[in-house]
């Protein structure tokens, strides 16, 4: 196309002063030339591109500051799943050790769905086919066990 030829350099600049980024640029640009190739525009002035690449650098600029503006206050939701703890610690990869030494494989699968994957006890219950009472009752043993492991070794766990 004779016409992205002759006027796309210049256009690109405009977009990169008002974008401050070259990609972004380049995706205004191209995008305004699919438009105008999809509505076989083939008497287009170089005015009228200005205009175009003017708004939609405008419109891009807006939607980045809404978008900015909306994910800040979903910063909460936006961070996924926060991890439960046990007894107020974590369970870091030590305690993930020496806990699954001293419990039976389907508690430490329990566990690690819990406090690692952060299912809930009725998710737990229902991916292992137990009833989220059976569930409860584990983690409390879970919950003893890390208990004593604490007291054993001195909260150094």
């Amino acid at each position: 196309m004779e016409t992205y030829r002759r006027y796309a350099p210049a256009l690109i600049r405009k977009a990169e002063r008002m974008l401050q980024s070259h990609d972004d640029a380049l995706d205004v640009v191209h995008a305004l030339f699919v438009e105008l190739l999809q509505r076989d525009s083939s008497e287009i002035d170089l005015p009228y591109l200005y205009r175009a690449v003017t708004n939609r650098c405008l419109n891009l600029i807006r939607d980045n500051s809404s978008r900015r503006r909306l994910l800040s206050r979903q910063d909460v939701v936006l961070r996924g799943p926060v991890r439960s703890t046990c007894e107020d610690r974590a369970i870091d990869l030590d305690l993930l050790t020496k806990l699954s030494a001293r419990l039976d494989r389907q508690s430490v699968e329990i566990l690690v769905y819990r406090y690692v994957d952060d299912m809930t006890q009725e998710e737990i219950a229902s991916l292992l086919r137990l009833s989220r009472k059976t569930i409860g009752h584990r983690l409390d043993r879970i919950h003893e066990t890390v208990r004593a492991l604490i007291e054993n070794d001195g909260g150094d766990t």
